[in-house]
């Protein structure tokens, strides 16, 4: 089954900046493989449709089923290797032309000059099999649990507790399909949710800790709680930050998430 990439709620969640922040980026080796469920979700829109151009380290690809919020996308493996999947009528906005020997550079510079802009790029993390098979022999740690209509209190209280740009940045709800939190003395203090990604079973994760408990290893168990909640029903987490939020990407490899590749997309105010 294809499955074509839309918006699913924000177009990005940043995730939980909890831990001391680094400028090296993530890791991208690999001893092991993503689930063929999540490479297909994010692989079949460039493997689809005509090739506009192809070599080992770009490829661009018309895809004429992708949804209008996903008329142009990029991703860009660990290997190094660039694939690119837009609409006809995006490659034409752009004057792509199947007779050029196209580049990157060449790429993006035929999307200035049409005024088509991306909206900036996000990791994409998940587990390999190994690592998803331990964490689902993993208990729960104390102070862990799934959060129910009846934390809505405590949950009320952390959202008191937290700022509002933090609470829209990370998109944690007490409605969304899973919610596991963190508790200290009572107190709700690490808070992270999930729902199915554009209706896959890839199912997209925000976490959000209090300032004041930051730094104390919350997140960490709470993504690997909520995750292993996901996994044990089928489910295969996912896990987005932007290239910028250092911290982010250390929380995601702390929880034993390895990087996918960095994906974009056309900016909701593009000019095509």
């Amino acid at each position: 089954m294809i499955l074509f990439l839309g918006f699913a709620d924000p177009l990005r969640r940043n995730l939980d900046p909890s831990v001391i922040n680094t400028s090296r980026p993530p890791r991208a080796e690999s001893t092991g493989m993503f689930s063929t469920v999540f490479t297909d979700l994010w692989l079949s829109p460039f493997a689809h449709g005509e090739a506009l151009h192809h070599d080992d380290a770009f490829v661009v690809t018309v895809n004429p089923d992708l949804s209008e919020n996903s008329r142009l996308m990029v991703l860009e493996t660990p290997d190094g290797k660039v694939s690119v999947a837009l609409t006809p009528a995006m490659a034409t906005a752009g004057g792509l032309k199947p007779t050029e020997n196209l580049s990157e550079t060449m790429f993006r510079r035929k999307l200035a000059q049409a005024g088509i802009t991306l909206h900036g790029a996000d990791y994409l993390f998940a587990y390999l099999d190994k690592d998803k098979s331990e964490l689902l022999r993993e208990a729960t740690g104390n102070g862990i649990r799934q959060l129910a209509a009846q934390d809505e209190e405590a949950f009320a209280a952390f959202r008191a507790s937290s700022s509002e740009q933090d609470m829209d940045d990370a998109y944690v709800e007490l409605d969304h399909w899973a919610v596991f939190g963190a508790f200290v003395d009572g107190r709700l203090v690490c808070a992270a949710s999930m729902y199915p990604w554009n209706d896959s079973t890839v199912a997209d994760l925000g976490v959000l800790t209090l300032p004041s408990h930051r730094g104390q290893g919350h997140a960490r168990r709470v993504v690997r709680a909520i995750c292993r909640h996901a996994a044990g029903l089928g489910y295969e987490p996912q896990y987005r930050c932007q290239l910028d939020n250092a911290a982010s990407s250390v929380l995601a490899e702390s929880a034993g998430l390895t990087l996918f590749g960095k994906w974009d997309v056309v900016s909701l105010d593009s000019a095509a």
